[in-house]
């Protein structure tokens, strides 16, 4: 059986701190095994479980040509495994214009020659079996490039075997689009083709045009899509936009956002409440679909990405209704809010309105700014918050996504607008920033462009990155990326923080606490979510176990330090007070 070492804070001796180093095995405890769980566990292992996302163009560039690529990642897996995760999620690496940085699919079953070749992807996957990792795929069904060969047959005339495969529609009389939906990239949803003299939907850039999912021959051919990955053996999928694949078929326009805002919308598509051009009811029976597909293999697991700003939390408990996709995230925790009745409310609001369905948190990732940096203002220093936000992201109830780099406290890159690459940064500058910032190369260590690549990157590494890098961290007591890896050991051996109901209590701001229930087995998390030292009293808990962090427990008062993270056992009934 294979095994990992961790290391462990044992306390202090001396007036010193120590470790203590403990083995971990990487496969199913023998335990397991005899006791008949396995198969179940083995099955359902992506609940409670933790994956890293990787963006293929900035993990590791194995060849000098400046843009990441899968002989790198898969150079680099080692490091992924040894944080103890359970999971890699790889952004796409299929052909691609590269429009929008492989979100604009040209061929949905192969690699991008940027990234390598299949035979590179299957080396990847058997590595990272070899190293007890699961490998979980992108899909990008809801629309495709415009350099596809489906969309290329489908603009060549009204009549062609593939005419109904993009969504197509009419000119208004004087000549404007069917309606008024807007592209999330800026302007208006629909651009005219001189070809069938109607207009196409896309939701994104004109380059990405929308797929007709009322149509069924377009369903069954993205199923064939997914069973080609799956025979490949990956263990699954995250499918992107996932609320986006239908549309309302009579193209009604949609209302104003009536919400009361604050400042105003830095792009028009936020003024709108998106009733008709997504979130179609019609996309519960396809999710079905897919569904059924993935159960007829083994232990493979799905994850839907969300993109909404209205319910999201609720259209994740739909969406993981039994039969449909195993889980959701959403972009409700990645915003700037970071108080106790935040998380609390999102959470509650998720388990109390989707009993059957389970979420995915996530704090950051390929479209956000670093929480590191966007939550700053509340920690005492960045290393500080970093490390909080790691031990309440794997506390929650729940399955959990690390964005790549933030295991290192990295911040958002400050990009000038001559280096953007990003449609969507460009298109509003200055303001939304876009998501370059957050795409810059992973820093593995202190050479030139931090051991990414020995050419030039596509984008940079400038220095506030370059300073935090694996190599500088790696075995150094407290840093950000040991409190990772501390805090997935712990959260691995303790499985009530995995799949452990959740109880909050009721605290004064900024404190946040909640207990973590399995099998009669209870830990109270307890977190101060503020960079000035604060105090409860608590009862009916033991001395803080695991990586706690600036917490002190003194008979029944607790003290919780600046970003204070504390993990108590519950020994009897637990009463919280000032």
């Amino acid at each position: 059986m294979q095994v990992r070492n961790v290391i462990l804070p044992a306390g202090r001796v001396n007036g010193k701190n120590v470790t203590r180093t403990i083995t971990l095995p990487l496969g199913p405890h023998p335990a397991m095994v005899a006791s008949g769980r396995m198969g179940q566990q083995m099955q359902e292992w992506w609940r409670g479980s933790v994956t890293y996302q990787v963006y293929p163009r900035s993990f590791q560039d194995s060849n000098g040509d400046g843009i990441g690529d899968l002989p790198g990642i898969t150079q680099r897996l080692g490091h992924i495994a040894d944080l103890g995760v359970d999971a890699v999620w790889l952004s796409p690496f299929f052909r691609s214009p590269m429009a929008d940085m492989g979100y604009d699919v040209s061929d949905y079953t192969d690699v991008d020659p940027v990234f390598g070749t299949l035979a590179d992807f299957d080396a990847l996957l058997a590595r990272a079996h070899d190293l007890g990792l699961k490998v979980i795929i992108d899909q990008v069904l809801s629309h495709s490039a415009a350099a596809h060969p489906a969309f290329a047959e489908s603009r060549a005339s009204r009549d062609n075997p593939k005419s109904d495969w993009y969504v197509w529609a009419d000119p208004r009389p004087d000549g404007s689009p069917p309606n008024n939906w807007l592209s999330v990239f800026g302007g208006t949803a629909w651009q005219w083709d001189a070809r069938r003299k109607q207009y196409y939907f896309h939701n994104f850039l004109t380059s990405q045009p929308d797929f007709n999912f009322h149509n069924p021959a377009v369903q069954d051919w993205h199923l064939d899509n997914l069973r080609f990955w799956l025979d490949r053996g990956v263990d699954g999928f995250r499918f992107d936009t996932v609320n986006y694949f239908f549309h309302d078929p009579l193209l009604r326009d949609n209302a104003a956002d009536d919400r009361v805002k604050t400042q105003a919308e830095g792009n028009p598509y936020g003024m709108q409440y998106h009733q008709f051009d997504k979130n179609q009811p019609e996309n519960l029976a396809w999710l079905e679909r897919i569904r059924a597909l993935l159960d007829q293999y083994h232990a493979r697991a799905s994850v839907g990405e969300v993109g909404e700003s209205h319910h999201a939390i609720r259209m994740m408990g739909e969406y993981t209704a039994r039969g449909r996709l195993h889980q959701c995230y959403s972009f409700e925790l990645m915003g700037n809010d970071y108080t106790p009745a935040f998380f609390r409310g999102k959470v509650e609001e998720f388990f109390t309105g989707a009993p059957d369905g389970w979420p995915m948190w996530a704090f950051s990732n390929h479209d956000v700014i670093r929480h590191a940096g966007r939550w700053a203002r509340h920690g005492a220093t960045t290393e500080l918050l970093a490390k909080q936000a790691c031990a309440l992201l794997l506390s929650l109830q729940g399955s959990i996504c690390l964005w790549q780099g933030e295991e290192l406290g990295q911040t958002d890159t400050a990009l000038d607008f001559a280096e953007l690459t990003d449609p969507q940064g460009i298109a509003f500058w200055p303001e939304p920033m876009g998501r370059d910032g957050t795409r810059t190369p992973m820093v593995w260590d202190a050479s030139a462009h931090g051991g990414f690549t020995t050419g030039t990157p596509w984008l940079p590494v400038k220095p506030p990155q370059h300073a935090r890098h694996v190599a500088g961290q790696a075995g150094v007591a407290g840093s950000v990326l040991e409190t990772y890896r501390q805090m997935l050991s712990f959260r691995r051996s303790a499985t009530a923080l995995q799949t452990g109901a959740t109880r909050f209590h009721d605290t004064p701001d900024p404190v946040l606490m909640f207990d973590r229930t399995l099998d009669g087995e209870s830990i109270t998390c307890a977190f101060n979510l503020s960079p000035v030292t604060r105090t409860v009293t608590v009862r009916g808990v033991g001395s803080p176990v695991g990586p706690s962090l600036h917490g002190m427990l003194e008979g029944d008062r607790l003290t919780l330090g600046p970003n204070a993270a504390v993990f108590l056992p519950v020994v009897g009934e637990v009463s919280v007070g000032n």
